[in-house]
C-alpha cells in the first residue's frame, strides 16, 4: 500500500475518500493524537482531505489544517505547531487523475517504512479506537504557515547581486518561490502561476521535456536562469540563462559540491550518476549511497556526518534547515549560486558527466522478476549490492535493476565513462531483464 512516496493512485479506485477516512482513523488510533492536515491543488483533495481529518477527530484527534499549500511547508508545520504527525493530500509530479496520502514526524522527515507499515497493519485489520460521541477530537487552523516558511527561506540565503529568474509554477503550490525570491531583490516573471489542479499549462512533473515554454522564455529574455516545479513543490529543476535543461545529475553534482567541504559527506540514491562522487572528490568530500527514495536519503541525511542529500529526481535536502525535500528552499540556494558564483551555463560546463542509460520496462511481477535478476548476477559476478535492486559495478561504470516504488515497472540505470562502454552495460542490463520476464 504504501510505496517510497506513500499511497499514490487513481482517484476513485487507488485512492478514495473510505481510504483517506481510514487513515485517518490509523494515525490517531496510533497515539498521534495531534495531526497537521494540508493539500495540493487537485479538486480531489478537498474531499480526500475531509475525509481524513474526520477519521483522525472520530478517534479523538486533534486536526490543525493548512489548507492548499507546498508540501514542504506542510512539513515543517508539524514542528511549528507542536503536532505529532503531519499529512499531505498529494499526488506529487502525478498526473490530475492521481492524488495520494504522504505522512510525515515532527522532525520534517516522511514516515519510515516502519511506520507506514504500522498504519497499514491497523488499515487492514480496521482495529481503529473509534470514540463515542463526546470523545470526538477538534480542528483548529494553521495560521500564516506560508508566510512562516517565507521568513525562513528568506533567513537561509543572501543574494547579492539579485538574479532575474522566471519561475515555471506548474500550476501547482509553489507560487511562494516567486513571492520569496522577489522579496530578496529578485526580477521575477512567473509561469503557470494560476493554481489549478488540471495543470492545463503543462504535465506536473517538470522534466526537459514537459518545460518547452520555460526554455524559451529564458532564451528570449535577459533573464538569468529558469526554475520550476512539480505539483506540490518538493522538487526543483533548471534552466540556464540560454534557455537550456540543467541535468538533474549535473544539479545534484552543484548543490552537493557548493555545500560539502573537506571530511563531509553527501547522501545520494543508488542511482546516482559518477559525476556526483567526481564533483565531490574535487572537494575532498564523499557519497553514501541510500535505496532510491527521498524518505531513506532524509534518514542518512540525519546522520551528523552528512550534510547535504539529494535526488537526480529534483528532490534536495538541506538537513540543518529541514529533511523534507523542499523545492522553494532549492530555488532560492541555486539562486544564491549563480549570484555568487555566475551563469549557470558555465557553472554547468565545469560538472564533467558521462553517458548514462535509463529505461523502464512494465512487468507482471517485479518483486519476482528482480529476484531472478539478482540469481543471475550474483551467479556471474562477485560483487553484487542489493540494498535496493540488483547494482553491480563494472570497470569503468555500472548498472543498477530495480523495481520502482510507485509503478508496475522495473528501472534499468547503466553508467559508463564512454558511450560505448555504457551502450554495452546498459545491454546487459537489458539482457538479464528479458531473461527474467521470459517465465512470467
Amino acid at each position: 500500500m504504501f510505496g517510497t512516496s506513500g499511497i499514490r493512485g487513481t482517484v476513485g479506485t487507488d485512492v478514495t475518500a473510505e481510504l483517506a477516512l481510514d487513515v485517518g482513523r490509523a494515525l490517531a488510533s496510533e497515539g498521534y493524537e495531534r495531526v497537521v492536515v494540508g493539500r495540493d491543488v487537485r479538486p480531489s483533495g478537498a474531499v480526500l482531505a475531509d475525509a481524513l481529518m474526520a477519521g483522525v477527530r472520530e478517534c479523538g484527534g486533534t486536526v490543525l489544517e493548512v489548507g492548499i499549500a507546498p508540501t514542504p511547508t506542510i512539513a515543517r508545520a508539524v514542528s511549528w505547531t507542536e503536532s505529532d504527525a503531519g499529512v499531505v493530500i498529494t499526488a506529487s509530479h502525478n498526473p490530475a487523475t492521481d492524488n495520494g496520502i504522504k505522512l510525515w514526524n515532527p522532525s520534517g522527515r516522511a514516515f519510515d517504512p516502519e511506520q507506514c507499515e504500522t498504519i497499514a497493519t491497523r488499515l487492514e485489520r480496521g482495529t481503529f479506537t473509534l470514540q463515542p460521541w463526546d470523545g470526538h477530537g477538534s480542528s483548529e487552523p494553521v495560521e500564516n504557515a506560508l508566510e512562516r516558511h517565507s521568513r525562513e527561506l528568506c533567513e537561509a540565503v543572501s543574494l547579492d547581486p539579485s538574479p532575474s529568474v522566471v519561475v515555471d509554477v506548474g500550476n501547482g503550490t509553489g507560487g511562494i518561490t516567486a513571492r520569496v525570491l522577489a522579496d530578496l531583490g529578485c526580477d521575477v516573471v512567473t509561469l503557470n502561476g494560476q493554481q489549478d489542479g488540471s495543470f492545463p499549462g503543462r504535465p506536473s512533473e517538470p522534466t526537459r521535456e514537459t518545460l518547452g515554454d520555460l526554455a524559451s522564455f529564458v532564451e528570449l529574455s535577459d533573464a538569468d536562469l529558469g526554475i520550476a516545479h512539480d505539483g506540490d513543490a518538493d522538487r526543483m529543476v533548471a534552466v540556464d540563462e540560454t534557455g537550456t535543461f540543467v541535468p538533474k545529475d549535473v544539479l545534484l553534482a552543484l548543490f552537493a559540491r557548493e555545500t560539502a567541504t573537506v571530511g563531509d559527506v553527501v547522501a545520494v540514491p543508488v542511482d546516482t550518476s559518477m559525476a556526483v562522487d567526481d564533483a565531490l572528490e574535487s572537494v575532498g568530500a564523499a557519497a553514501t549511497r541510500t535505496p532510491v527514495g527521498d524518505v531513506f536519503v532524509a534518514d542518512r541525511a540525519m546522520d551528523s556526518d552528512v550534510v547535504f542529500g539529494g535526488e537526480p529526481s529534483g528532490a534536495w535536502i538541506w538537513p540543518q534547515e529541514t529533511p523534507c525535500p523542499d523545492g522553494p528552499l532549492a530555488a532560492c540556494k541555486l539562486l544564491s549560486l549563480v549570484a555568487d558564483r555566475g551563469p549557470l551555463s558555465t557553472l554547468v560546463s565545469a560538472i564533467e558527466t558521462y553517458p548514462i542509460r535509463r529505461q523502464s520496462i512494465d512487468v507482471t511481477d517485479k518483486t519476482a522478476v528482480i529476484g531472478r535478476v539478482r540469481d543471475r548476477c550474483r551467479q556471474r559476478y562477485d560483487d553484487v549490492d542489493s540494498m535496493d535492486g540488483v547494482y553491480v559495478a563494472f570497470e569503468e561504470g555500472w548498472m543498477l535493476v530495480r523495481a520502482s516504488g510507485t509503478e508496475p515497472v522495473v528501472r534499468i540505470t547503466a553508467e559508463a565513462r564512454t558511450d560505448s562502454r555504457a551502450n554495452e552495460i546498459e545491454a546487459i542490463a537489458v539482457d538479464l531483464l528479458e531473461a527474467a520476464t521470459s517465465r512470467e
